[in-house]
């Protein structure tokens, strides 16, 4: 759905880390019984989304770590390979129920976005980017992020949660923001 914005308004997009579960160990964490059949309504909604967009979608039974995954992807920002890496990672947890607060996951990952795995785990693993990361959450905290994902768009509009495009659409016209080319 981004790529499509992107490609049909004038935007940029910036991601930015947030952790949805902070007390989740390096481990990881089972879903509880409970908690999955709860999900089970939402899960459903997000994977008839996910298959209209033409994605797979699996509900993955693990909450993964994923400080590992939020540091590397600072390492990919600093290498301009972002989205290519970012989608790696997403399609890997989302799509193939992976578990991303593995290296070995997330080693594929940078292979597949062009990135060199050993050089990325090692600037992760010696610390490199727990400061940045730490200051992206301060200031996901101070914005009253609560949720992923959460669009911000222009500083005004926030958009919680997955959403249909018409969403997206509605939104940035509320801006001013139109597409570039009308039909």
């Amino acid at each position: 759905m981004v790529e499509k914005l992107k490609a049909e308004y004038d935007i940029e997009v910036d991601w930015l880390p947030f952790f949805l579960h902070p007390e989740v160990p390096p481990e990881g964490m089972l879903l509880p019984e409970l908690l999955q059949a709860r999900m089970q309504s939402v899960t459903g909604h997000l994977q008839r989304m996910a298959r209209d967009a033409g994605l797979p979608m699996v509900s993955p039974g693990l909450i993964a770590y994923s400080r590992p995954a939020l540091e590397a992807t600072e390492y990919a920002r600093e290498l301009g390979k972002l989205g290519g890496f970012h989608r790696a990672v997403f399609r890997k947890y989302y799509g193939e129920g992976q578990d991303i607060g593995q290296w070995a996951v997330l080693r594929a990952a940078a292979e597949e976005a062009g990135i060199d795995p050993d050089a990325m785990q090692t600037a992760v693993s010696g610390g490199r980017y727990t400061g940045v990361l730490d200051e992206h959450i301060r200031q996901a905290e101070a914005w009253g992020i609560t949720a992923v994902p959460t669009y911000i768009l222009n500083g005004e509009v926030e958009i919680v949660g997955a959403q249909p495009y018409a969403v997206f659409e509605q939104a940035l016209a509320s801006l001013g923001v139109a597409p570039r080319h009308t039909a």
